[in-house]
């Protein structure tokens, strides 16, 4: 299927690695022009070439710091002559228990996690909405759907931006100007973060992580965890102007883990 994206504009985050890249790889197969970014230089810079090799024609541009820093946010976008398609993405804060979180801790997990992916919406939505075509998709958990419990930061930053982007996402100047907002809420993928996750589980339930990573694997009916770059690909279709009709949606990607009809 032709997605109907080729020489359009993207800025990914945090896609040096992880979901994030597998989202970066799909847009290039596609055709489109890139800005990453990432906080490691060395790895931005090596997904960088891989992605130029995978479509030569393209343009790919790295900025590399924490994009929820202004100067960042500022550069990011200044490298990207159009953003058409935005993917907010951020590594989630670490898992614990509530009782051992300060202030400060809350406040840096809202700041990634809900204020940064709002300050590139609202720098982006206006700007796609005149030009008739946009597309926002933001990264989000499953754990929005389901919580964890030793991911309360992440559940909770995670939620505050579910509820802005159900708001945002039906006013009719954006809607109706061909401009979707949407989250994609990953299950259990083969990432960093999950490793970290499984990790901080054993230690907590004196396991080892390989016995808690076939655990969790049995609760998941398609067996195995996702993959990055099957989760780019979802995300790509939903950048395509094939899915103009489909905004305001958290799309749960977790190989049927979540037992709810809704």
């Amino acid at each position: 299927m032709d997605l109907g994206i080729a020489g359009r504009w993207a800025l990914v985050c945090a896609a040096s690695k992880g979901l994030g890249k597998g989202c970066a790889v799909a847009l290039a197969r596609e055709g489109v022009n890139l800005v990453v970014n990432a906080r490691g230089d060395e790895a931005l810079e090596a997904t960088a070439a891989e992605l130029r090799a995978l479509h030569p024609a393209i343009e790919v541009r790295s900025v590399v710091g924490d994009i929820g820093r202004d100067e960042v946010r500022r550069a990011a976008l200044d490298a990207c002559p159009q953003v058409d398609i935005l993917v907010n993405n951020a590594g989630g804060p670490p898992p614990g228990d509530f009782r051992e979180w300060s202030r400060e801790d809350w406040l840096r997990a809202v700041e990634a996690n809900m204020l940064t992916p709002i300050e590139l919406i609202r720098a982006t939505v206006d700007g796609m909405a005149a030009r008739g075509f946009g597309r926002v998709v933001s990264i989000t958990s499953a754990a929005v759907k389901a919580p964890i419990d030793i991911l309360g930061l992440s559940n909770g930053a995670r939620s505050g931006l579910t509820g802005f982007v159900a708001g945002l996402a039906r006013q009719p100047h954006l809607a109706g100007r061909n401009v979707t907002i949407n989250n994609l809420l990953p299950g259990a993928f083969d990432t960093e973060r999950l490793r970290q996750t499984l990790n901080a589980a054993a230690r907590a339930a004196a396991q080892s992580p390989e016995a808690i990573g076939e655990q969790r694997r049995r609760g998941i009916p398609a067996g195995r965890f996702g993959s990055a770059d099957e989760f780019g690909a979802f995300c790509a279709f939903l950048c395509s102007v094939h899915a103009g009709y489909m905004t305001g949606q958290n799309l749960l990607l977790d190989g049927g883990h979540y037992p709810g009809t809704f």
